[in-house]
């Protein structure tokens, strides 16, 4: 272990070093991120999941930039080049760009100019032409004309010597840290549309002609461009202005003189910047920014992943579930209290169908047979016609009827999961039944779908897809986790995302129950092939089992517990059932009194709190939600027009909203409140119920434009602010220029 780590981690954090040091002790244990902080709060000073989190990835980046170093020390050792000086400031450097720079010179490379220069034995020349004398340059360079080494004039003897300078200024690990950041300070994206591809491209339109700073670009621009480009419908440059660039370099380079040999060296440094450097910076930015802009994309696909799975569920009621269409009418299932599928039909209440009687027969038959509860009907194609179809038959009052998001669900149905729960049934039924389970228990099943496709995210194909994996990932357990699971009847993958699980443990968890029935206790969980005393302790206060004949079994207190708690009441006189449903009994504890070596007040205080709601959903209570009835396309959408509607996603520009069209509309941040918002995550969460009123029906582009404000019209025909959209200024003045190199001069001297 480096402490050197734990001590910056732990100043990064701003919280103390052994927190670190114990933190990564425990997960290089194989302890899980839930864990740890819901079980090991007296370890780690009651760190929550968000640190634990951070202290792992944190770590992993230092050890793995220390991989790095072992191998670059190797590598310079190898070719006997490596001094004590070298070896110390890359010991000292603490980030890769650093350490990169500093084995530029020693890294193998191809051959380049300077290597052929140096092959023709021009680096004498080089070296007295970089020191920048006074000295005659003609007699100098004559001096290495040699036809046996191809060089056959004084040009060729220069050139080659500008070669060898050129690389030599690239290897400057000083010039490359401070044109790294007027790259990055005063750096420009500046993006065009390819000439003759607008019309193509118009999905890129707003990055036709656009310039703005790369240091403040947004996330989703940045990876707009990037995506404009690679679809090669843009032309994308991220450079700071030549001259400032070059001013650097002049400053850095060369010598306060006159002579031939300082304009040998302007000359290698315009072509170090061109040829090398520039190319070398604008790749570094651009991975620095695709970073950057993944990084931020990434943590809001997150948590908005977050709250669709945490989602009110409906919970364990028979439900029918309606997967509408016209031409092929709509899958019709109906599910028992646990998910089971009962029946499935189709039924035609549409164009071009349209077998109104009959249909409506069949819904009714059907809600009378299976004591139907609530009807979920997914958001797709013919949703609004069929949920009009389906409250105009007169169903009982008590039937729910209400529109199901069903993004991901065609995903789901063609997936090996689905193949695997329904082998007999074809994809539309298994589309349905995904629906339908879905309202009663979203987190159950949004978990069998690949977190991508279930809608939630933006430009989630172009971001770096492990990091994407490895956070919503750690967004799946966090949320399992953190509700619990009935392991007697949660799915394998379900089980999947459990604490100290996995794919191979919910595959025997769910075998070993087939064959011998529901567990009867979590001690029982032990009898799982494979599932050791480690898995058990990760995963047992995650999972519940509601019928034990230990009451502890239902909650969230880890059985390492449970003889703590009996304790509890057996101090007071009483039984562990009388306890969890007394709060006069529970006010009779002294926490303090039960305070030892490993266990503190934080954990006793989560066991009073558990005692008091054992297994209860930590999620809200489902409530239902009706689009406004008779506004079904994007051509019933009036300016004005105020609606109900649901917000489906936040992004960093403002939130979508789904008011039953089949197309969402945005609120731009500027929108979502009377007052300023930095963050639409300050004011909105997915799923939410809003109210909005129509702005711009744009219907070529299927673009919506909403407001949450309470009179959103008010700022019509006020000018835009200054800065709204930046552009490229005029050209510089000649006086301009001359400013600005003196400003860099002092700034990089």
């Amino acid at each position: 272990m480096n402490i050197q780590h734990f001590v910056k981690v732990a100043e990064e954090l701003n919280i103390k070093v052994k927190q670190v040091t114990d933190t990564i002790e425990l997960l290089d244990e194989g302890a899980t991120v839930p864990f740890i902080s819901r079980y090991r709060k007296e370890v780690t000073g009651s760190l929550d999941e968000v640190q634990v989190a951070a202290i792992r990835d944190r770590i992993q980046q230092l050890r793995e930039l220390d991989k790095r170093r072992e191998a670059i020390l190797k590598s310079i050792e190898e070719q006997g080049k490596l001094t004590p000086a070298l070896e110390e400031k890359i010991n000292a450097a603490e980030t890769m760009s650093v350490l990169e720079d500093l084995y530029l010179p020693y890294k193998p490379k191809r051959r380049t100019k300077a290597t052929i220069a140096r092959e023709k034995g021009l680096e004498p020349l080089a070296t007295k032409i970089f020191e920048q004398g006074s000295f005659d340059l003609q007699e100098e360079g004559e001096k290495y004309i040699d036809a046996e080494k191809e060089v056959n004039t004084l040009e060729e003897a220069l050139q080659g010597a500008r070669d060898i300078i050129a690389e030599w200024i690239n290897e400057n690990v000083e010039l490359r840290k401070k044109m790294r950041d007027l790259f990055i300070e005063e750096g420009q994206f500046v993006s065009k549309v390819i000439p003759g591809k607008e019309q193509e491209a118009i999905k890129f339109k707003d990055y036709f002609d656009w310039t703005e700073p790369i240091k403040t670009a947004p996330s989703h621009r940045v990876l707009a461009m990037r995506r404009g480009e690679k679809e090669l419908f843009l032309m994308l440059d991220s450079c700071p202005d030549e001259f400032s660039a070059l001013a650097l370099m002049d400053s850095m380079v060369l010598e306060n003189a006159a002579n031939a040999a300082v304009e040998q060296v302007r000359v290698a440094i315009k072509d170090c910047y061109k040829r090398l450097l520039k190319p070398s910076m604008e790749t570094e930015v651009r991975l620095y920014t695709k970073k950057k802009a993944d990084e931020e994309a990434i943590k809001v696909f997150a948590e908005n992943l977050r709250q669709l799975l945490l989602a009110a569920p409906l919970g364990e009621k028979s439900v029918m579930a309606i997967d509408p269409g016209f031409r092929t009418g709509c899958k019709t299932v109906c599910l028992g209290p646990q998910g089971q599928l009962l029946s499935y039909d189709a039924i035609y209440p549409n164009e071009p169908q349209r077998k109104t009687a009959e249909s409506g027969a069949i819904i009714k038959h059907l809600v009378e047979k299976h004591q139907v509860e609530a009807i979920a009907i997914g958001n797709g194609t013919a949703s609004r016609e069929t949920e009009a179809f389906v409250k105009s038959l007169g169903l009982p009052k008590q039937v729910i009827v209400t529109m199901v998001n069903e993004s991901g669900a065609s995903i789901y149905s063609a997936s090996e999961v689905a193949r695997e729960e329904f082998p007999d049934h074809d994809l539309t039924v298994r589309g349905a039944v995904s629906i339908g389970r879905r309202l009663m228990d979203p987190l159950a099943e949004l978990v069998k779908i690949d977190a991508k496709s279930i809608g939630v995210g933006q430009y989630q194909h172009d971001v770096d897809q492990s990091a994407l994996k490895n956070s919503l990932d750690d967004t799946v357990m966090s949320c399992v986790n953190g509700v619990g699971v009935e392991v007697n009847t949660a799915s394998k993958q379900l089980l999947t995302y459990v604490s100290g699980l996995g794919p191979v443990l919910a595959q025997n968890i769910v075998a070993y129950r087939n064959e011998n029935g529901p567990f009867k206790s979590r001690t029982e969980i032990k009898k799982v092939p494979r599932l050791g005393d480690k898995a058990f302790e990760q995963a047992a206060g995650f999972l519940r089992i509601r019928n034990s004949k230990n009451p502890l079994d239902a909650s969230a207190v880890h059985p390492e517990r449970y003889e703590l708690v009996e304790k509890m009441a057996k101090d007071i006189g009483a039984n562990v059932t009388d306890l969890m449903s007394s709060e006069e009994l529970r006010s009779k504890i002294i926490l303090k009194n039960y305070v030892s070596e490993t266990v503190g007040l934080p954990t006793l205080q989560d066991i009073m709190d558990e005692l008091s709601k054992p297994g209860r959903d930590p999620r809200e209570t489902f409530e239902v939600f009706n689009f406004q009835e008779g506004v079904n396309e994007i051509s019933d959408l009036k300016v004005g027009m105020k609606l109900p509607g649901i917000i489906t996603n936040i992004t960093k520009f403002g939130a979508f909203v789904d008011i039953g069209v089949h197309q969402d509309g945005l609120v731009h941040l500027s929108h979502l409140a009377d007052r300023f918002v930095n963050d639409p995550a300050d004011v909105v969460t997915v799923n939410q119920k809003v109210e909005v009123t129509v702005m711009e029906v744009d219907i070529p582009r299927k673009r919506i434009g909403l407001s949450m404000k309470s009179d959103p019209f008010a700022e019509r025909g006020k000018p835009k602010p200054a800065g709204e959209k930046k552009r490229r200024e005029e050209p510089e003045t000649q006086g301009d220029l001359a400013a600005k190199l003196a400003m860099l001069k002092n700034r990089f001297r």
